[in-house]
């Protein structure tokens, strides 16, 4: 019986330190003319650098903020890995960068760790096997697109474990099928103990709830490596 399903929770903004940059304030001198001019009282003087100093301090933060948020909603975000279904690759816990915007520009590719939004407003990451139009099976270790086992390695040392113990890696089968238009056929690595598109309750993603590929591994520090296209 497969455990819980893990699932990524986007994670709570938390307060950091953002890039300033220091504003270049210049002296200006007064020129007195003849002898006649009346210069500015020097507090008047500093008061108007100061003010004009906080101006600008406050005009870049802004900026910055502006900039960060745009980021962090529109082009890369931080999610948590809640749960075991994607071990040995990601383990819970595990903070990932998400890049929402490459799928702007294409489609996602096989073998790319991938997103999505779940209709009950979980967030699942899966890493993509079919795409749209493939023909997929599942039959114990083997996966077959289009008739074909394909090469995983980022699977092969786990395989080799469990059959090392005399277990398969996986017990979990699923009849061919053919992935209908605009939607990814997924698998979690932990492919015995993941809730994945060979589950009715999951299916086939549609490209429309995917919100990005995971890019790279950002905490525990121990952890940090890229991801990217998934091998």
């Amino acid at each position: 019986m497969d455990r819980p399903n893990e699932f990524m929770r986007d994670e709570t903004p938390i307060r950091g330190e953002t890039d300033r940059g220091e504003a270049a304030v210049s002296d200006t001198e007064e020129a007195v003319s003849g002898g006649t001019g009346t210069a500015e009282p020097p507090n008047a003087a500093h008061g108007g650098r100061l003010v004009k100093e906080l101006t600008e301090w406050v005009t870049a933060l802004a900026i910055a903020g502006i900039v960060v948020f745009l980021v962090r909603w529109f082009v890369i975000s931080p999610f948590i890995v809640d749960g075991p279904s994607m071990e040995p690759n990601f383990w819970h816990g595990e903070r990932i960068m998400v890049n929402k915007l490459l799928y702007e520009f294409r489609a996602p590719k096989r073998g790319e760790v991938i997103v999505f939004h779940m209709p009950d407003r979980r967030d699942l990451i899966k890493r993509v096997i079919g795409l749209p139009g493939d023909t997929v099976r599942v039959e114990g270790d083997k996966v077959y697109v289009n008739g074909q086992p394909i090469e995983e390695p980022y699977l092969e040392q786990a395989i080799a474990e469990a059959h090392a113990r005399g277990l398969p890696y996986n017990d979990r089968d699923f009849q061919e099928t053919t992935v209908p238009e605009g939607t990814l056929f997924v698998l979690g690595d932990h492919r015995n103990n993941s809730l994945d598109s060979r589950d009715p309750s999951v299916g086939f993603i549609p490209l429309d709830r995917v919100i990005g590929r995971a890019e790279f591994v950002f905490w525990p520090i121990s952890h940090i490596k890229y991801i990217g296209d998934g091998q």
